[in-house]
């Protein structure tokens, strides 16, 4: 019995190079093959030692049906159960005058083989190719056909005379460009051609997408008069967002049997390169540490070249090359060649010689445990140190300038922040602030300052000219949910006109971790004051009429609308309150805080004019709130308005809390067939809604769930348009209950018109 070992067979999976070998083991009396071993090897490169490490080995039994098989082809493919690569064999085994059986195996990363197809052919495939699925794929007799374990063999109804390029491309799949072969026509002799034209009509490109089933066109890739001469090619790019007369852009280079390199944009040659070897069969692009491209054309008589595709120039040759790798075999990122050469030597590892390059910052040669660069010697060595660390130092000297100068600078402004939060608190307390000259805070005065010049403010005036006792008639403070709602009531016998007013909170202690201006909005409530004497019950409230004809303007009706509309036309009866709305949480992160109020407020010029930017802009203090851990965790500051379940008589002040921290929603309705006089009766019946003794236009929904504690208010403008106010809690109720409401408006709208 005598063991025989083929030669190794080789293929790079994530930055390793796998090794495989077949071992047949037969008898030496009738020389019968009885088993046959696939042996592997992981191999690893290691930059420190610039050796390969064996990582792992392992074997796997041929069954017996398929002893005395050869390797027919090894690729990386992904495996579509599972999304990952694997490296796939294909094994082959073929007997005179019987089937060839053929078996694919993909090797696991728990170094396990899995027997993934089996199938049988009566003749001797060419051009076989392992792609994505995995799929086998392979042409017999110019037809295309391919396998997987979904599909029985399938026959491509394209003509095929070879395959140039095998792989997948967004959007379309597994495509495959082949060159067929151009049949004269009939009676035409092939004589009357000319050279170079009979070599164009003979043969063209043919492009198939193997998922779609279609034929693609294969000019927006190559051009048919090279059809003939490309031996190798591979597609760099391929862009099917951009349109280009008709086809997406692509970019292609080939290497022919003339010698030649061309470069192909959108199917239109660009560049030519003349190769320094004939007869390419193979072509791979790397990307390298330099950002560049680079083209490995592999010849045979085992010639290799590699050229820059940016520069268009030759960046090596290697003659003896039994064959070469791409891929990033010292874990940087990037690609490098890995090129094994034949060994002279009777060592039957294929890794005995090789080199690893990127022609950038890596180069390692077998036989040298370092990168194969120029080594200086030991002067120039101390002298390069000595040079290096003097310049190490004056980098350091100046980091550290730097350094100090950005530290000087952070010190200055958080110097000059405190002492501005100072002066404002002094300002607003009304104290006099006593600011440090420059030369204390290290600052240059410009060279037209006069010192102590006086800052006269003409567009904002910080000092109150109202007395705030006159101005205010009452601050309160709300809390809901995570907004703390404070509010100023302002006296409306000022004999002032004031708009554009807003409130700002000042946090009158001074910390290190929160900003003293805290950040808030505003909003200005405008309600009709009502008298002293109790409101009208609901039972009092005169009915709508049936239908509201907007033809009618009898006296009678004209008087009657008028004092409808009287509260909210006499503006001399509002009162107006003032609210700011902020997140209450990050006050609590302290046990109490106190925080000042800020009035702003433009006065207009004329009591009948609005007001204008050149109008003065005034700021009032109005007093002082205290927030603190204690007080929310006794309710001091609850809305009760939320908590009643009953016709609510609380405060004005939950009602003006609620209006400021809700969502405000408004939608304009408009019904040109019907009239809208019933909403507000649906409002109080449907949606269970009852008017807010404070405010009667305002209705308060009492209907259990999420709706509950919505404020309704329903402005009617004329008899078939009005505008509905909805105030939420949460956004998700404006959402839920939006279509009900206006669906609920037409459906009254119609039982009206009836």
């Amino acid at each position: 019995m005598s063991d025989g070992l083929e030669q190794e067979n080789i293929l790079n999976y994530n930055g390793t190079v796998l090794t495989f070998r077949l071992s047949k083991v037969t008898f030496e009396e009738g020389g019968v093959d009885k088993t046959t071993t696939l042996h592997f090897r992981r191999m690893l490169f290691n930059p420190a030692s610039g050796v390969f490490l064996q990582k792992s080995v392992g074997f796997f039994n041929i069954p017996a049906i398929y002893t005395g098989a050869e390797i027919i082809s090894l690729s990386c493919t992904a495996d579509y159960r599972t999304g990952m690569n694997l490296p796939c064999i294909l094994l082959g085994k073929t007997k005179k005058h019987k089937d060839t059986k053929y078996l694919l195996l993909l090797l696991h990363a728990s170094d396990e083989f899995e027997c993934y197809l089996n199938f049988k052919l009566n003749y001797k495939v060419k051009d076989i190719h392992l792609v994505a699925g995995p799929i086998v794929l392979w042409r017999h007799d110019n037809q295309l056909f391919y396998l997987s374990p979904k599909t029985h063999i399938i026959s491509v109804p394209v003509n095929v005379s070879s395959i140039k390029w095998v792989n997948e491309i967004e959007d379309e799949g597994i495509v495959v460009l082949g060159v067929k072969h151009v049949n004269f026509p009939e009676g035409e002799d092939e004589l009357a051609f000319p050279t170079s034209g009979s070599v164009i009509w003979r043969s063209e490109f043919v492009a198939y997408s193997i998922e779609k089933q279609k034929v693609m066109n294969a000019t927006c890739f190559l051009p048919h008069a090279y059809s003939s001469v490309v031996t190798c090619m591979d597609i760099i790019h391929v862009c099917r967002s951009e349109i280009v007369n008709g086809q997406f852009r692509t970019s292609v280079v080939a290497a022919t049997s003339n010698k030649q390199l061309i470069l192909f944009q959108d199917g239109v040659p660009v560049n030519v390169f003349q190769l320094p070897f004939a007869e390419p069969y193979q072509l791979h692009t790397a990307s390298t540490s330099r950002g560049d491209l680079l083209l490995v054309v592999a010849f045979n008589y085992n010639n290799v070249c590699a050229v820059w595709k940016e520069t268009w120039q030759v960046a090596s040759n290697w003659q003896n090359v039994k064959s070469f790798l791409v891929d990033d075999f010292i874990g940087s990122g990037t690609e490098q060649i890995l090129l094994l050469f034949k060994d002279a030597s009777s060592s039957s590892d294929c890794l005995n010689m090789f080199q690893i390059t990127d022609f950038g910052e890596v180069n390692y040669t077998s036989g040298a445990s370092e990168c194969t660069k120029h080594v200086p010697a030991g002067d120039d060595i101390q002298e390069n140190c000595f040079l290096t660390i003097q310049a190490l130092e004056a980098r350091l000297q100046a980091g550290i300038s730097s350094l100090q100068e950005l530290q000087q600078h952070l010190k200055l402004k958080e110097r000059v922040l405190s002492e501005s939060c100072k002066a404002l608190l002094d300002l607003v307390q009304g104290k006099e602030h006593i600011l440090p000259s420059a030369e204390q805070e290290n600052l240059v005065s410009l060279w037209d300052e006069e010192e102590n010049i006086t800052y006269s403010m003409d567009k904002c005036t910080l000092l109150p000219t109202e007395d705030p006792e006159h101005l205010v008639e009452k601050v309160w403070q709300r809390v809901i949910d995570a907004s703390l709602i404070v509010g100023v009531k302002i006296k409306d016998s000022i004999g002032l006109s004031f708009d554009d007013i807003s409130l700002s909170l000042l946090i009158e202690q001074t910390f290190n971790n929160i900003c003293p201006v805290t950040k808030c909005y505003s909003n200005v409530l405008k309600l009709p004051r009502l008298s002293s004497a109790s409101p009208v019950p609901e039972c009092e409230m005169e009915p709508l009429p049936k239908r509201l004809k907007p033809s009618c303007h009898s006296k009678r009706d004209t008087k009657k609308k008028s004092c409808e509309k009287a509260p909210s036309e006499i503006h001399t009866n509002w009162a107006q309150t003032v609210t700011a709305v902020t997140d209450l949480m990050p006050l609590l992160t302290f046990h109490k805080i106190s925080c000042i109020i800020l009035l702003h407020a433009r006065k207009r010029i004329n009591q009948e004019d609005d007001y204008s930017d050149e109008s003065d802009l005034l700021t009032f203090p109005c007093g002082r709130i205290s927030v603190g851990l204690e007080d929310i965790s006794k309710d001091k500051y609850v809305v009760h308005f939320l908590l009643d379940n009953h016709y609510h008589t609380g405060t004005l002040e939950d009602f003006f809390a609620i209006l400021a921290a809700f969502y405000k929603y408004s939608f304009h309705i408009l019904s040109p067939e019907y009239t809208l006089s019933q909403v507000n009766l649906w409002l109080k019946e449907q949606m269970q809604c009852k008017p807010i003794m404070e405010c009667s236009e305002y209705l308060h929904c009492s209907r259990p769930g999420s709706m509950y504690g919505t404020i309704f208010n329903w402005n009617q403008r004329t008899s078939c348009e009005g505008t509905l106010t909805l105030f939420c809690r949460f956004y998700t109720t404006t959402l839920q209950y939006t279509k009900q409401t206006i669906t609920g408006c037409r459906e009254n709208s119609r039982k009206d018109a009836l």
